[in-house]
């Protein structure tokens, strides 16, 4: 089966907040008071959602800060998973006895 691409939180925020709700990229950085270029890496997946983004955008769309911060962790944990799987493979599990 093929693999989902990974998806960044800019991606959700632009395709389901932005473009259904006919809010402009500039608009949105007016109201929450974030610099348009702060956004547009966002939104281009070039940039993480960090704390503060994620408290301005939940107090604007009505939603949790953790909702944005676990699209973020999500996101960077499968990258990770993506780049260092085989590395992580040759971690093994503690069992408590020594080696």
């Amino acid at each position: 089966m093929a693999k989902l691409k990974n998806i960044h939180p800019g991606e959700v925020l632009m395709e389901e907040f932005l473009l259904p709700l006919e809010i402009t990229a500039y608009r949105l950085s007016k109201e929450i008071s974030i610099p348009q270029t702060r956004l547009s890496e966002i939104l281009k997946g070039r940039r993480r959602i960090t704390a503060d983004t994620a408290l301005r955008l939940s107090l604007y769309f009505g939603n949790s800060p953790k909702f944005w911060l676990g699209l973020q962790d999500d996101f960077d944990i499968e990258e990770e998973q993506n780049h260092k799987g085989k590395e992580f493979q040759n971690i093994r599990k503690y069992t408590g006895k020594a080696a």
